[in-house]
């Protein structure tokens, strides 16, 4: 029979420090700790990885040891859910410190029974009181007009110069590096501007007057470009109407067990490609290299035309 140590803080910015304070002489003794870091009480013990590992590796007899029940559970459905699964599989469950610390919480007589069902009423309570006082905190702040969450990593002018460097041709990563920000922040600066919003029709001329008989083309001359059959994939479910229906007027090219797709479009076009498979920048080795030679192709015509220009 042995003791079994669980741990579990609920956000990124706690700690277990307290917790492994009070069961010092377990971890002291060499006790197995399983833990759930960054795990909100909202999400059953029965759910949770770290918690479900400890129970597939106790034994009949072994004690579960947790520094104070909140920690297990904070809810009348969680501990109605585990006390059964504990009580079937002979183990107990003891907490370390405070009025509670000398009893088993899964044993099965009526008055452990009633004494936890009480004991997680009061948790479940406390935490939604909680909840409430943090909305309640949140909704008095706006009133105020103090602003919420992070403060923003650019402010209104550099936003602002950074749609005018977008539409000029520049690339989202390009920019990144040059503001010293992530390529998301980029993207939202971009967004709320409008500026990565493509027109319904590529080849749509802009307003012209009755008398006028010259047309200009809205997005300039067309590029062709091949893009990597793995981006091409990806935009064919991921892409917007636009880019799909590009996509399907291009031309395949087999090479030995990959492809690609020449596209004929403005430049704009690859730019909002590019963009829409930047979840690919992340992926596996094989879809990053796709994603870097379609981006450099790209990023070769912007620079052709800004030095023509």
């Amino acid at each position: 029979m042995a003791d079994l140590v669980y741990l579990r803080h609920s956000t990124d910015k706690q700690t277990d420090a307290r917790q492994r304070h009070a069961l010092t002489a377990l971890l002291t003794a060499g006790a197995p700790v399983y833990e759930d870091p960054a795990t909100s009480s909202r999400q059953l013990s029965l759910d949770r990885a770290g918690f479900t590992t400890l129970l597939h590796e106790a034994a009949i007899g072994d004690t579960i040891r947790i520094a104070d029940a909140a920690r297990l559970f904070r809810s009348v459905a969680d501990i109605l859910a585990l006390r059964p699964v504990l009580i079937r599989r002979g183990l107990h469950l003891r907490v370390e410190s405070g009025l509670l610390s000398g009893i088993d919480l899964a044993s099965d007589d009526p008055g452990t029974k009633m004494m936890v069902s009480v004991l997680a009423a009061v948790l479940e309570f406390q935490r939604d009181m909680i909840g409430e006082n943090t909305r309640e905190g949140v909704a008095a702040a706006k009133a105020a007009g103090k602003t919420l969450g992070r403060p923003a990593a650019i402010d209104q002018d550099k936003a602002a110069a950074i749609v005018e460097e977008y539409r000029q041709g520049a690339a989202v990563k390009a920019l990144a590096r040059r503001h010293q920000v992530a390529p998301k922040t980029i993207r939202r600066a971009l967004d709320a501007a409008g500026a990565r919003n493509m027109p319904d029709q590529l080849d749509a001329p802009p307003p012209t007057d009755s008398g006028e008989r010259h047309r200009v083309p809205a997005l300039g001359p067309d590029t062709t470009l091949d893009l990597p059959g793995l981006l091409a994939d990806h935009l064919r479910t991921a892409g917007d109407e636009t880019v799909r229906q590009a996509l399907a007027s291009g031309q395949t090219i087999r090479r030995g067990h990959g492809y690609s797709v020449r596209i004929t479009a403005p430049l704009a076009l690859h730019r909002a490609a590019l963009e829409q498979s930047a979840a690919l920048a992340d992926a596996g080795p094989t879809a990053r290299k796709a994603h870097r030679v379609y981006a450099a192709r790209v990023t070769a015509v912007q620079a052709t035309r800004l030095h023509l220009s």
